[in-house]
């Protein structure tokens, strides 16, 4: 009986690392933060200044904030989905496309051959 050789899997359908994935979210996560304390600091300066438009820029800014935190906590927290072998699904694409073994008679199915000089 052969054992089936082993397949490596290609460098180009390897997935990141653990550790590349969480300082991609991590810097994604500060990035997010710093754009929310920007928003802050330019609501605070609008404030101040009196500027013309207020009713308009405070309500954007204010929903920056509110919003940003929300979705960088998301962001960071989200991993990308777990990805099955692809030689996995290929055996479960073959397994499916079988005939179920009870369906044959018995003529039908493969059975081994023990043989006494062997």
């Amino acid at each position: 009986m052969k054992r089936q050789a082993y397949q490596p899997i290609l460098i180009t359908d390897a997935s990141r690392s653990q550790d590349d994935q969480l300082t991609s979210r991590q810097r994604r996560y500060v990035l997010m933060m710093g754009i929310r304390v920007a928003c802050v600091i330019v609501g605070a300066i609008l404030v101040g200044a009196q500027a013309p438009l207020l009713w308009l820029w405070l309500p954007l800014v204010g929903l920056g904030m509110i919003l940003i935190p929300w979705l960088a906590v998301l962001l960071a927290n989200d991993r990308p989905p777990k990805e099955q072998h692809r030689l996995t699904s290929r055996f479960q694409a073959r397994r499916r496309d079988e005939t179920p073994p009870m369906s044959l008679t018995a003529e039908e199915r493969p059975h081994k051959v023990i043989d006494a000089e062997s």
